[in-house]
């Protein structure tokens, strides 16, 4: 359901805490718990090689903060490919559901402002959110990818990032998974639902 109400304050999520947090973590505790993944679902990833990828990691501290913000928010990122002509490893949110740390979010700061003007405040944006995180939204192509290698967001819906010819008009997409298909929907950038949070995808 929609956050209503006037005066109504959703928490944020916790990023700025969770970059001081991560500054304790062992490196090499970080990568085991993302190689178990990478393992576990080999599906995902077929003809890659993880120690590739962890070298990589280690040349790019921040973009292992970045995945684990995604890890921490709910995310469960993992590698889903790799773009050879920039040559780059590519990690999607691959949460069964919608990343239960960035719900009740609107699309982006545009809309969030517009609620705020009403006295009702959302959790945050979802595009505000991934460029504090470090990340992209999984766009509507994106979205489908991930979606032929699993079944997700059955439960939950999770923003997309939306063409500007549809932003300008007041909308953004999102996407969702029910009787067995894949459907991406519309809804005005303002809006935000507590099973409604968004994908994100970092290359590295």
């Amino acid at each position: 359901m929609p956050g209503k109400g006037s005066g109504k304050t959703i928490p944020k999520p916790p990023i700025e805490q969770l970059k001081k947090e991560f500054k304790e973590q062992k490196e090499e505790d970080l990568l085991k718990m993302f190689k178990q993944r990478f393992e576990k679902n080999n599906q995902r990833h077929k003809g890659l090689e993880w120690d590739k990828i962890q070298s990589r990691l280690e040349k790019h501290p921040e973009k292992l903060l970045s995945l684990y913000l995604m890890e921490q928010t709910g995310g469960e990122p993992d590698v889903v490919g790799y773009e050879k002509t920039t040559d780059e490893y590519i990690f999607y949110d691959c949460s069964p559901q919608s990343p239960s740390g960035r719900r009740s979010i609107c699309y982006d700061q545009k809309g969030l402002a517009e609620r705020e003007k009403k006295g009702v405040f959302p959790a945050g944006s979802a595009v505000g959110l991934a460029e504090t995180m470090g990340i992209e939204l999984l766009t509507e192509e994106e979205y489908r990818k991930l979606q032929e290698l699993g079944e997700f967001d059955t439960k939950s819906e999770s923003w997309l990032k939306t063409p500007e010819e549809v932003r300008k008009l007041g909308g953004g997409i999102f996407g969702d998974r029910r009787y067995n298909r894949v459907f991406v929907f519309h809804n005005s950038a303002p809006s935000f639902y507590a099973g409604r949070g968004f994908r994100g995808t970092l290359k590295v």
